[in-house]
């Protein structure tokens, strides 16, 4: 059974940091590409970037770049955005996400608030 699971959302006021991790199983973990995609209430899917399966590759939405890291633990079937330098327009649910071919797998999501 694949499972797919987010955590360390929370509310954190503007400036802070999290990290988000998201534990996958039931699939080749490190032959997947994986993503974060984030919904804002009221708004569509707003990918937030990506890591290959090597790990070597890593890209980032312009709203944050610069702010947000990803990273991935093929070891532990782990992936994680450190996010820094929150900002009120993050707030959102956060999707973990993996991608090989046609074949992509979800997470329930995390909820993430940046609020003063």
């Amino acid at each position: 059974e694949v499972q797919v699971v987010e955590s360390g959302g929370g509310l954190v006021q503007p400036g802070g940091s999290l990290r988000l991790s998201c534990a996958a199983s039931g699939f080749t973990f490190g032959s997947y590409d994986m993503s974060w995609v984030r919904q804002a209430p009221g708004k569509g899917p707003e990918w937030v970037s990506t890591i290959k399966s090597g790990g070597t590759s890593t890209d980032y939405a312009d709203s944050v770049k610069g702010r947000f890291t990803i990273s991935r633990s093929n070891a532990k079937n782990t992936l994680y955005l450190q996010m820094n330098n929150l900002k009120p327009e993050d707030t959102a649910v956060y999707y973990c996400s993996g991608a090989r071919g046609m074949t992509r797998y979800w997470g329930q999501g995390t909820q993430v608030t940046v609020s003063s």
